[in-house]
């Protein structure tokens, strides 16, 4: 029997989860006692461990297999009777809630800085997913960092590695673990929810697509599913061997880091059809031949769309979207006679009202796009529940997005970040936003309706969260939104989110930024975006 060592520690400074979990650089988890701080204070925060089962697994980055094996050692001197981790310490966050749910484990461990590059300069991150398989609530998360910040010893045992790479169960102290194939179960959940039979006949009947792994988790899951259960052509994958470092790249599916898919999609020998997943396999990026759909207009077109595929035959009980995302699924909510749910920015918002069954596809601006299937985004998931469409449909992306804007309108939109930026000049410049008394003002030739920091009480538990983004809403209904994203690891990044409803076909052709480009104006005098961060123009746009 192995032997259970107690270790004193002092608390580190800094180990809030955000949105998604704890993030920081490689060199900051690689320190000693670091990771095991965190680990211990999950397991003192999440009740009475004794003889349950966890899962374990992540993106593949730079540490992961290091830190699996310290959880493993942790998770055996904790109690826990079994641990399940993915083969090779390889689980998409999607997978890894399919597993949790469909074994009712006591949740899971995910290792994970999702989009962010990896590399042992680069990120890394943990997070605790719950019993339902979505990520731990602000309660949870909330007694985690209070225990983090009173620590004073861990429990680990001394014992050898596991073998990650060989299936089957192997025994560590008094702790079973399993290393099993983490494709399997949720290749097996895919084909459940989506008509295979049509897919396949697509691509036979010549549909071509491209699928960007980037290098990351989803890599074995699109071959498993796309090359060989729906026979796409080989080579459809592209970048599909995860790598530590992401290939040196980014793994982060937009029209920027994606840069290789986006020239794939273009010119006309191009393919049909274009994807791209991130790091952790949560997100995704939508593209037609010469066409970019955006998440917002992805999300309203699957649910408008949803019982093409088996799995939502039935209907939608309810779309929920994020705050920043555009209104667009409350259009198709409104025309379904179902509720549309506006909720803060992070995917446990939409928790508690999947499994109240309020609401089935939920969705957010930042790429992520699900269902009521697991309790995390899926970028997969999105992929093959727009094959179901386009297989049912017979038209392309152009020609399915375009007629969706026809009978809804489109809400134009664009998202702006400006990554890096000092923490404080952020900080300042949403104090100063914070500040604005704008009702019945006129800026740019709009007219305020209201502007506020936006609040949310959830409708199932009656949980409040504040300050979650800036909003400054037109009489037309165009908005601007302000907030500071949880995901990076340096500085601060100021996210401006841009829309405009249009309800005239012949103006749906317009390049968004020229279609935007008075609301943009007026975005960055009102916030002093050049004057605050010293930033004339946005890192990325999407």
């Amino acid at each position: 029997m192995a032997a259970v060592k107690t270790v004193a520690t002092t608390p580190f400074a800094g180990q809030k989860p955000g949105t998604s979990g704890l993030r920081k650089k490689v060199a900051v988890f690689a320190q000693p006692h670091y990771l095991e701080n965190f680990v211990q204070s999950v397991f003192d925060s999440i009740g009475d461990v004794t003889g349950k089962t966890l899962v374990v697994g992540g993106d593949g980055r730079y540490h992961n297999r290091t830190a699996i094996q310290t959880i493993l050692k942790m998770a055996a001197a904790n109690g826990f009777a079994r641990v399940m981790v993915g083969q090779g310490g390889i689980l998409s966050t999607p997978a890894a809630s399919c597993v949790i749910r469909k074994y009712r484990t006591f949740g899971g461990i995910i290792l994970s800085a999702s989009h962010n590059p990896g590399g042992p300069a680069e990120d890394f991150g943990i997070k605790y997913n719950i019993p339902a398989g979505g990520p731990a609530p602000e309660a949870i998360t909330e007694a985690i960092y209070a225990r983090s910040q009173a620590i004073t010893l861990y429990r680990i045992i001394e014992a050898d590695n596991v073998d990650l790479d060989r299936l089957g169960t192997a025994q560590l102290g008094d702790m079973a673990v399993e290393v099993f194939d983490p494709v399997a179960d949720y290749a097996a959940l895919m084909e459940s929810l989506f008509d295979f039979d049509a897919i396949r006949a697509a691509f036979k009947a010549g549909l071509r697509m491209k699928f960007d792994a980037m290098h990351a988790v989803t890599g074995p899951y699109a071959l498993e599913i796309l090359e060989r259960r729906l026979g796409a052509a080989p080579g459809t994958v592209m970048h599909g061997v995860p790598l530590e470092d992401f290939g040196g790249g980014h793994p982060d599916p937009n029209l920027v880091h994606a840069h290789d898919l986006v020239a794939a999609l273009t010119g006309a020998g191009a393919p049909d059809f274009g994807a791209a997943s991130d790091g952790d396999g949560d997100r995704n990026m939508i593209l037609g031949r010469d066409f970019y759909v955006t998440p917002s207009d992805s999300l309203a077109v699957l649910a408008a769309n949803a019982t093409l595929c088996p799995g939502y035959a039935k209907g939608l009980k309810g779309i929920a979207r994020s705050m920043p995302t555009s209104a667009a699924p409350d259009r198709v909510a409104a025309k379904l006679g179902i509720p549309a749910w506006e909720t803060p920015t992070g995917w446990k918002f939409f928790g508690t009202l999947l499994d109240a069954g309020l609401a089935t596809l939920c969705g957010e601006e930042s790429f992520g796009t699900g269902s009521d299937h697991v309790r995390e985004k899926d970028g997969l998931w999105a992929v093959l529940m727009w094959l179901n469409v386009l297989a049912k449909r017979g038209q392309s992306v152009a020609a399915i997005v375009t007629a969706h804007w026809a009978e809804y309108g489109r809400n134009v939109y664009s998202r702006h970040d400006y990554e890096g930026i000092d923490t404080k000049a952020a900080d300042q410049l949403m104090a100063h936003l914070r500040g604005l008394d704008l009702k019945g003002k006129s800026l740019g030739g709009y007219t305020v309706a209201f502007n506020d920091d936006f609040a949310y009480t959830d409708p199932v538990d009656g949980s409040v969260s504040t300050k979650q983004g800036i909003r400054v809403v037109f009489e037309d209904d165009s908005r601007i939104v302000f907030r500071l994203s949880g995901t990076g690891t340096e500085g601060a990044t100021l996210r401006v989110y841009i829309e405009r409803y249009e309800p005239d076909p012949a103006k749906h052709v317009l390049d968004p930024q020229v279609a935007l480009a008075d609301l943009i104006r007026i975005a960055r005098d009102l916030a002093e975006i050049e004057a605050r961060t010293g930033r004339t123009e946005p890192t990325v746009i999407t």
